[in-house]
């Protein structure tokens, strides 16, 4: 008997039999090379673990008998808003922040995003949610990082509860969180196109008692200052608040 190296996805956790997608079953049975017998453990995305044995190795469809599910873990309560980019970057961007305890990813529409015009970029968000699947079960994280679809940043403000950290290039170089927020209230991190956010923009996230924070002395690529930003972010609170 092995123990699998890895996390397995399986929406509906409940005691007993069950039947893995293709995928899963693909992987299961021939990159692991798995034998029935063998233990492995589940994950929900809705923060939930299971311990289970291999039934039966097919690929294209595992069954597994899950002996155990876990307590429901906390959600995180760190969200990332990132702009609309011309090339799909964004994919990139997700690749890395999705091994993150991250509840969230938001797509902005800002006034300087260059994207494909009259687009819903919904192949660019399945493929983002592709991104984010592989990454739960990479960084065995309990929660999913859900992708949110494009929106105007006006709304995303308009809607949004809880802290906004807008990053700009002339914020504090502070931790982000030293300034009000309260423990278990949701924080948004807000990064900009290439150019940054537009002088109306930052006015407005400032009338929203926006905190704006420094990434440093040097120019970051859009693709890149979403991770140092969350790594500031992470840093900053891991003693003060749960993500």
């Amino acid at each position: 008997m092995r123990i699998l190296d890895s996390n397995f996805f399986l929406e509906n956790l409940e005691p007993g039999l069950a039947a893995l997608n293709p995928d899963e079953s693909s992987h299961i049975a021939k990159v692991f090379r798995a034998s029935p017998g063998d233990s492995l453990t589940l994950c929900d995305g809705k923060g939930r673990f299971a311990n289970a044995e291999l039934v039966e190795a097919s690929p294209k469809g595992c069954k597994v008998l899950i002996k155990n599910v876990g307590e429901q873990e906390e959600q995180p309560k760190i969200h990332l808003a990132i702009s609309c980019l011309t090339d799909g970057s964004e994919e990139e961007t997700v690749f890395h922040a999705a091994q993150l305890p991250l509840a969230a990813i938001h797509l902005l529409r800002t006034e300087r995003s260059l994207e494909p015009r009259n687009s819903d970029l919904s192949k660019l968000c399945r493929r983002m949610e592709a991104k984010s699947l592989a990454a739960l079960k990479q960084s065995r994280k309990s929660w999913l990082t859900e992708i949110k679809p494009p929106i105007y940043l006006n709304e995303f403000l308009d809607n949004f509860k809880g802290n906004l950290i807008a990053c700009d290039q002339n914020g504090k170089d502070a931790t982000p969180l030293s300034h009000p927020s309260r423990r278990g209230e949701a924080t948004a991190i807000l990064t900009g196109p290439e150019g940054g956010f537009s002088p109306a923009e930052l006015e407005i996230m400032e009338s929203k008692g926006a905190f704006f924070l420094s990434l440093g002395a040097t120019r970051l690529r859009s693709v890149s200052a979403p991770i140092f930003a969350l790594a500031k972010a992470i840093f900053s609170c891991s003693a003060q608040t749960t993500l």
